[in-house]
């Protein structure tokens, strides 16, 4: 998982202008193309979002906005590559132009997703295959 993390502008609902979502939608044909990219969205500011935390069985709500945009996330894609490395190399092509100036810093984080056979031998082999059932299902 590619996550792109969020700053001022993301949080304020400031949409990148033309030149940034053309050379986005050409990065993302390029990962298509590649057979590397599963998914890929932008999400909206935190002001729209939730979050919900548990403590000793009771769940709390709290409405967005939240601070500190550097911890928050603005979008994200799911890659199907190789390596770490090969996932590396795709965000270094990223565009540049993330619509920062040169006093903002766009961070991007990877991320392994976890896959079904990671987890033979260490769970019960039923849940296990209940899990595998229903990633099937998604599919």
């Amino acid at each position: 998982m590619v996550i792109i993390k969020s700053d001022e502008n993301a949080e304020a609902g400031v949409l990148p202008g033309d030149e940034v979502v053309g050379a986005m939608i050409k990065y993302n044909e390029e990962l298509i193309k590649a057979g590397v990219m599963l998914a890929g969205e932008g999400l909206h500011p935190s002001v729209r979002g939730a979050r919900v935390t548990f403590k000793a069985g009771k769940a709390t709500v709290v409405d967005g906005p939240f601070a500190e945009a550097k911890e928050l996330i603005a979008g994200f894609w799911l890659w199907q590559v190789k390596s770490m490395d090969e996932a590396v190399e795709w965000v270094k092509r990223m565009p540049a132009s993330q619509g920062t100036s040169d006093d903002q810093v766009a961070e991007i984080e990877i991320r392994q997703v976890f896959e079904n056979e990671e987890f033979e031998g260490q769970i019960d082999p039923e849940l296990q295959a209940k899990d595998a059932q229903q990633r099937a299902n998604l599919q």
